[in-house]
């Protein structure tokens, strides 16, 4: 199991862990601590984030921000990827198209499902999240073009 998903069932069966874990891996890249999401579920090549709608996250029509959304899917991407890759691989975003579909007024979660990647012989993932309001209505769909590669040997 990775190390990341081993930290993770530690901390979840503790008082307040999964938010604490959240705040800890948005730590280690600090512009993700910016919109305060929080790790609802992650397992091998699955994830689910949630996000408060906030007033410092809305834009001038008082919904969740476009880039604040951008940011959300980045977040549960890169944590997937951290999550689900194996220890002699790496990845980088290279590129992320998205479609803003309806307006966000409400709480989101964003969830991606890597299931079906073949880690050890792809050069490339693409991470599809999909972010939904509290009705279950799709109002954001990103797709990120990460770069897969062996490391290097030390």
């Amino acid at each position: 199991m990775n190390y990341l998903l081993k930290l993770y069932e530690k901390a979840k069966s503790l008082p307040l862990g999964k938010r604490l874990f959240s705040y800890a891996i948005a730590r280690k890249s600090p512009y993700f601590h910016s919109i305060g999401a929080q790790i609802k579920n992650i397992e091998h090549n699955k994830i689910k984030v949630s996000l408060k709608k906030r007033r410092k996250l809305h834009n001038h029509i008082r919904t969740v921000h476009a880039i604040a959304m951008c940011n959300l899917c980045e977040f549960a991407g890169g944590v997937l990827m951290e999550a689900s890759i194996p220890k002699h691989r790496r990845w980088i975003p290279r590129g992320m198209s998205v479609q803003y579909l309806k307006k966000a007024e409400t709480n989101l979660i964003a969830t991606c499902n890597l299931s079906g990647t073949d880690w050890d012989h792809c050069d490339h993932v693409i991470c599809h999240v999909s972010v939904k309001d509290t009705r279950g209505i799709e109002v954001m769909i990103a797709d990120i073009n990460m770069k897969v590669s062996d490391k290097a040997n030390r």
